[in-house]
């Protein structure tokens, strides 16, 4: 596949998650956090993120997987810290590059110019997270997300079923909850191998 979008403004892993604090302590936090109910959404994001950061576990077919990569590969992480799906995903995401140096992590940001997203719309939609697996030569080897594919059904009930958002996050939240990231881990191993 053709990359088609020029990255710049990429963040790290460590400026991404420090974007958490800057967000949530700022004075006057930028748009869309100056909206309080993104602003919740954004505390709430932080410390599910954190929680999976502490148990989320990659399991030993995936790592193996993972760490016999010999090519070097950027895998881009597109994204917002007011996205509830990115909070559930990303830790599992990050562990997984964790596991061999081969492997670069870039997180950019949906909404900031160069607009990565634009190329990889998900049934003409912007949803996120969407991770983007590059070779050396910045060529599409994968693309995931923007959730599991059992998430993606629940969600997908919900809208045909004209859910509130409320009862959207409720159901996801508790779906992510008994899932514990096992779902992501199968369809990487699907992708991967």
């Amino acid at each position: 596949m053709e990359n088609k979008t020029i990255l710049k403004n990429t963040l790290t892993w460590e400026e991404y998650s420090a974007l958490f604090n800057d967000i949530l302590t700022a004075e006057q936090p930028k748009s869309p956090y100056d909206n309080p109910e993104y602003l919740d959404y954004t505390k709430l994001n932080n410390s599910r993120l954190k929680r999976w950061m502490k148990t989320g576990e990659i399991n030993e077919e995936l790592t193996a997987i993972i760490t016999k990569i010999t090519e070097k590969q950027t895998w881009y992480v597109i994204t917002e810290h007011w996205c509830g799906d990115a909070a559930h995903i990303l830790p599992f995401i990050y562990k997984m590059t964790e596991l061999n140096d081969a492997i670069e992590l870039k997180m950019i940001l949906r909404d900031t110019e160069p607009y990565m997203i634009e190329d990889y719309l998900t049934n003409g939609g912007k949803s996120i997270p969407k991770i983007v697996i590059r070779n050396e030569k910045e060529e599409d080897l994968y693309t995931w997300g923007p959730r599991p594919k059992e998430a993606q059904e629940l969600y997908q009930k919900l809208v045909d079923e004209k859910a509130d958002f409320e009862k959207m996050k409720i159901e996801l939240q508790k779906w992510y909850n008994a899932d514990k990231g096992v779902k992501i881990q199968q369809e990487f191993i699907a992708l991967l191998k």
